[in-house]
């Protein structure tokens, strides 16, 4: 019995930007009713590659073949024409629209001859057969603007079936979406195998990539580095073909943090509540050269106390020691003064101006000390983003590239630059690591080490427990607002953090 021909086919493509070769001679296959994952660090190609498939870029050299015969992609609107549809990460959706008008927009039905009038009635009914087959459950008429983030994504899966999609990428699609919300995903990506569509599934979340994909094509430095079937795809094999060496090497910790040669703490917070807190106050201690893990389920208050420990949330009871000295932190501003730093969970709308140059967002905090006779010495700030930038190799081509383009590990690099540049005391990381490549995530492991090395106190919010365990000389736990329980790196588990957690109580 002889095997189907590939529904697609793409070999030796490359194309190159200025500067920049984003792809070199690379090849994938796809077959219908199939899921393929395209993986790989940012920068590696894969967003490249789907632009090439869905019209927007066309290569400079190789060749797409579809059905068996080469297909020249030249526009968005040819891919369109040949059923291969492209769901953004940022959602392309007409919010003040409702639902139907978004799955029609462009392919209105009409009557009334040359005058044109819009038929709503049959676009609404087509409209509620396509919600109803992907198990969304809502008018035709609703307005986009009022539904959850993902029923929007299945709204534009919806659109693409309208099109009569038999190649779906997908792009970062769970990056906003809560685990209910995404396991409903994974049932549409199912029932989208059974009809016969092909998926091509992208994301950084490599569970997920074990979960639901048939086969992995795993890209490099704009290259194939390798591809894994169902029975090859585990966490280990995908890491290595990404960036080239084994998992293990992530959390190679150069610096222990000894309890025993401990002296005073670096941060105290003894009997703390704030505005939005748990009744129960909050105490802890982090000593200097010490990564402490603040681990605990989502909503579980950790951004909260971090962000009353900066003095973004209001402190109404308790006190806040820096190396045996109180503190009053009532503001950000006297949060920086002191020494007591925050990296943000959300970079993009926390942590950095997108709008902005390299140089200026890490210059932005440290404009007291980049002034000449009350004057800003741009010459100075230059220097400083350089310098941070070289430490930190992040990959730009000029400290007066935007931010907004950057990746998202070059942006939390950004973050974390202009922090540094301040000599930080305290340093709390509230999810380091969260949207950002595994390779990036080796380099920003690296950085939470050598700071620790050099005598930084490190509080690290995440909800990544193998990142917990990797890094933390120590864990503090968190349920329902309140610290559960304190681990040491000696009895650090994920069943022990767990058991914290969700509520259960700290061993004896």
């Amino acid at each position: 019995m002889t095997t189907p021909p590939p529904l697609l086919q793409v070999t030796e493509v490359s194309k190159h930007f200025p500067g920049v070769q984003a792809l070199d001679r690379v090849s994938l296959r796809l077959s219908a009713g199939e899921v393929l994952a395209v993986v790989g660090e940012n920068g590696a190609g894969k967003s490249t590659l789907m632009k090439v498939l869905a019209g927007v870029h066309p290569p400079d050299a190789g060749t797409v073949i579809l059905d068996g015969q080469p297909v020249r992609l030249a526009t968005v609107a040819d891919a369109l024409r040949r059923g291969i549809v492209l769901i953004h990460q940022e959602l392309n959706l007409a919010e003040n629209l409702s639902v139907a008008a978004n799955l029609f927009l462009g392919r209105e039905r009409t009557r009334g001859g040359w005058l044109g009038f819009l038929d709503q009635r049959p676009m609404d009914r087509a409209a509620r057969d396509w919600l109803t087959r992907l198990g969304l459950d809502i008018p035709p008429d609703t307005r986009v603007g009022d539904l959850a983030v993902g029923q929007r994504q299945l709204v534009e899966i919806a659109r693409a079936l309208v099109l009569q999609a038999r190649i779906l990428i997908m792009d970062e699609p769970t990056a906003s979406l809560t685990q209910r919300e995404t396991d409903r995903l994974f049932e549409v990506i199912a029932q989208l195998k059974r009809d016969g569509v092909a998926v091509v599934y992208i994301s950084h979340r490599l569970a997920e990539v074990e979960r639901i994909a048939d086969r992995v094509t795993v890209l490099r430095d704009g290259r194939n580095a390798g591809e894994l079937a169902r029975g090859e795809i585990t966490h280990a094999n995908l890491v290595r073909l990404m960036v080239g060496r084994e998992p293990s090497q992530f959390f190679q910790k150069q610096h222990t943090f000894t309890p025993a040669a401990a002296v005073q703490p670096r941060l105290v917070v003894h009997g703390l509540r704030y505005a939005g807190g748990p009744e129960a106050p909050v105490s802890l201690e982090v000593h200097g050269g010490e990564v402490v893990g603040l681990a605990g389920l989502v909503g579980a208050g950790r951004t909260e106390l971090a962000e009353a420990l900066f003095g973004i949330r209001r402190v109404v009871a308790g006190e806040v020691l820096l190396d045996g000295r109180p503190v009053s932190i009532r503001s950000p501003r006297q949060s920086i003064a002191a020494g007591l730093l925050l990296v943000p969970e959300d970079r993009r709308y926390h942590g950095l101006v997108l709008e902005d140059t390299i140089q200026h967002n890490i210059g932005l905090p440290n404009l007291d000390r980049l002034n000449f006779l009350r004057l800003l010495s741009v010459r100075r700030e230059a220097a400083l983003a350089t310098s941070m930038c070289e430490r930190l190799r992040v990959r730009a081509p000029s400290i007066r590239q935007l931010t907004g383009v950057l990746s998202g590990g070059n942006q939390q690099k950004v973050v974390l630059g202009k922090w540094l540049a301040r000599q930080p005391r305290v340093l709390i990381l509230d999810e380091p690591t969260r949207g950002i490549d595994v390779g990036a995530k080796s380099e920003i492991y690296a950085l939470i080490d050598q700071l620790a090395g050099e005598g930084v106190a490190i509080l690290m919010i995440s909800s990544d427990l193998e990142e917990v365990l990797g890094m933390s000389d120590r864990v503090l736990v968190m349920h329902q607002g309140r610290l559960a329980g304190a681990l040491a790196r000696a009895e650090l588990s994920e069943e022990a953090i767990m058991h914290l957690a969700t509520g259960g109580s700290r061993p004896t």
